[in-house]
């Protein structure tokens, strides 16, 4: 059973059990502006696990596409990607811990075939101070479980992971419960990082052992909560059956949820019973190709492949979900993802333009599970094959300054210059340093850390305030330039064509900022058209209002949303314009003019100021209402 087999396996085993399989959430989500990326399989879900009620009724099934850049430079052992997939079920106030952990046990055993005398879990060991039991009712489910197998399970108490390491474990030990740094579930981490008011509880992990051939001894001993290598976690059940209070305590739920996230990668892995995630069905073809490209094998170059495959994957998702390589947010990760997979073909001898080779086999891989990965699969392969042909220019002009900086040393200021300015990798600089004997200056590295460092205070301080959908600010001045946006995007479309989607926005009070693609400039007769429609639809003064709909039928009812058009299952539609005078249908999460004619107030009239190129294939537009 591959990857993709268990993919489809556990959403109809879940199903099968009064599940509503649920679409994926794109990658960004729009409607939650304090994250780049969608990285969990729970952060869709979040509203409805605090209380929302579900469209979809009580209990839901998917398998969530995650990114989490902050695992970055982890990437190149045998576990880690930037890009995952999260199996996960959840239940609103319905089934618990019984159901739950039997129907995991029960996938993972009976339909996935993993042998049960390599499944080891973990449990809560409750907290004194906090009132909180330890959570003997799921140890006591999973010993009854592994019990009907005919499997001896003791239950031991471990503690932190430290305590872990130290102590190991012994013969028939099969259960173990350690503390709220390990098994604790809160928005904000341990017992006295949850946020008041919110819901939260014990977990139950469950992980895959490897074997003791895979554990290193520099962690300490092994135990499922180590870092060694022998186990991998597989699953995390989460209990939600607390409220913490003002006053610091905690209360029971009367309805208590559970929500359920296993890694369908490891999942695959354990399935082959190897802990090198890169050999499973879903990774395991794009090595390949770079084996045939490189002419190498992938024992002998195990991280450059691991790390390429990887980013690859990550960046071609993101094209689906209408992401475009940009020195800005989700737009940056990408095109450091795509940079970093450049660099690193560098060791494979993959001098030469190769993300052509690599995408269509990423795309084949998940066109048949995912259709809209069919649907962009041509946009997508242009998208980064055009940003490596940019990157690989970009390098040649990093190396010829690297050589001016090098005529009275390198200094660190000079490495940060050429990562900054010309995007060249400081590995590479680094590499190059040493390969052309250039005079590594003495405190080099701390002076690439000070810029690094200020740099990344610049971006959080220029994040702040950051709003849905681009918004800057709810203002009445941000509401009308946000209705203006929408009333800009359809003109766009009827103007410019119907191809053009939104790839980003920006909105403050004195201007709007928008993104979409097109292959060039944008005429200025053309721009001139959409003033004159924008402003024709501001002196009609319509209507502004919105409604939620199912996703499938907003769709269906002809609204436009950007970012490739991927959401949740639910979106909020806003309308602008009734029957015959409907000119803007459009999925948005944020604030706006309660009709268009407000945008007028003051005498004021809509104005493009400012039409440039944003990115490769993408062009951005600025306007005012002045």
């Amino acid at each position: 059973m591959n990857a993709q087999h268990i993919r489809n396996e556990y959403l109809k085993f879940f199903a099968d059990r009064q599940h509503k399989v649920i679409n994926r959430a794109p990658l960004v989500l729009h409607n939650d502006p304090t994250t780049l990326f969608t990285g969990s399989g729970m952060q869709p879900l979040l509203p409805y696990l605090l209380g929302q009620p579900h469209p979809d009724g009580v209990r839901l099934t998917d398998s969530q596409t995650c990114l989490r850049a902050q695992d970055i430079e982890d990437v190149g052992d045998n576990r880690h990607t930037t890009f995952f997939e999260m199996l996960g079920n959840w239940s609103m106030g319905d089934y618990f811990k019984e159901q739950q952990i039997r129907w995991f046990f029960e996938f993972l055993t009976d339909v996935v075939g993993l042998d049960p005398n390599k499944i080891y879990v973990t449990a809560f060991i409750g907290d004194e101070t906090h009132g909180i039991p330890r959570d003997d009712e799921a140890a006591n489910i999973w010993q009854k479980i592994f019990e009907e197998k005919g499997i001896e399970a003791k239950i031991v108490e471990v503690g932190s992971q430290e305590d872990g390491d130290k102590r190991g474990i012994n013969p028939g030990e099969r259960i173990f419960f350690y503390d709220d740094g390990e098994n604790w579930w809160s928005r904000g981490g341990g017992l006295d990082k949850t946020p008041i008011g919110d819901p939260c509880g014990p977990d139950s992990e469950v992980f895959y052992d490897f074997g003791p051939q895979n554990h290193d001894d520099s962690y300490g001993k092994a135990h499922p909560a180590s870092d060694g290598g022998q186990f991998m976690e597989i699953g995390n059940q989460v209990f939600m059956q607390y409220r913490r209070l003002e006053d610091g305590s905690f209360e029971p739920l009367e309805k208590k949820n559970v929500d359920f996230g296993g890694g369908l990668e490891r999942i695959a892995a354990a399935r082959i019973d190897s802990p090198d995630v890169f050999k499973i069905s879903l990774l395991w073809p794009i090595i390949e190709k770079l084996q045939d490209l490189s002419g190498k094998k992938y024992e002998s170059n195990t991280s450059s492949m691991r790390v390429i495959a990887d980013h690859l994957r990550a960046a071609a998702f993101l094209a689906v979900d209408g992401v475009v390589p940009s020195n800005k947010e989700q737009g940056y990760v990408m095109r450091r993802l795509l940079r970093r997979a450049i660099r690193f073909a560098f060791d494979l001898g993959l001098e030469q333009n190769f993300f052509e080779e690599i995408v269509p086999v990423i795309a084949d891989l998940y066109a048949a599970d995912y259709p809209e990965v069919a649907e962009k699969r041509n946009e997508v392969v242009a998208v980064l094959a055009k940003e490596e042909k940019v990157f690989r220019q970009t390098l040649r002009k990093g190396l010829r300054q690297l050589e001016k900086f090098a005529v009275d040393g390198l200094t660190g200021v000079e490495l940060f210059t050429l990562y900054d300015t010309f995007g060249f990798p400081v590995e590479l600089s680094t590499e190059e340093v040493f390969k052309q004997n250039i005079k590594l200056s003495e405190n080099w590295r701390e002076e690439f850390d000070v810029q690094m460092a200020e740099q990344r205070a610049r971006s959080q301080t220029a994040a702040k305030g950051t709003f849905k959908g681009g918004l800057g600010g709810s203002t009445m001045e941000h509401r009308k330039l946000h209705t203006a946006n929408h009333l800009m995007y359809a003109a766009l479309k009827k103007v410019v064509g119907e191809h053009v989607t939104q790839h980003g926005s920006n909105i403050t009070e004195e201007r709007l900022r928008f993104d979409f693609n097109n292959d060039g400039k944008v005429p200025r007769e053309q721009l001139d058209e959409v003033e004159r429609m924008v402003n024709e639809w501001i002196a009609w003064d319509l209507p502004v209002s919105f409604k939620e709909y199912p996703t499938d039928e907003a769709f269906k009812m002809g609204a436009i949303g950007a970012f490739g058009d991927r959401y949740g299952d639910t979106v909020k539609v806003y309308q602008m314009g009734e029957g015959d005078r409907r000119v803007s249908f459009e999925i948005c999460g944020g604030p706006h003019a309660d009709h268009t004619g407000q945008l007028a107030e003051g005498g004021k009239k809509f104005k493009i100021t400012k039409e440039e190129a944003s990115s490769a294939g993408i062009r951005r537009v600025k306007g005012v209402l002045a």
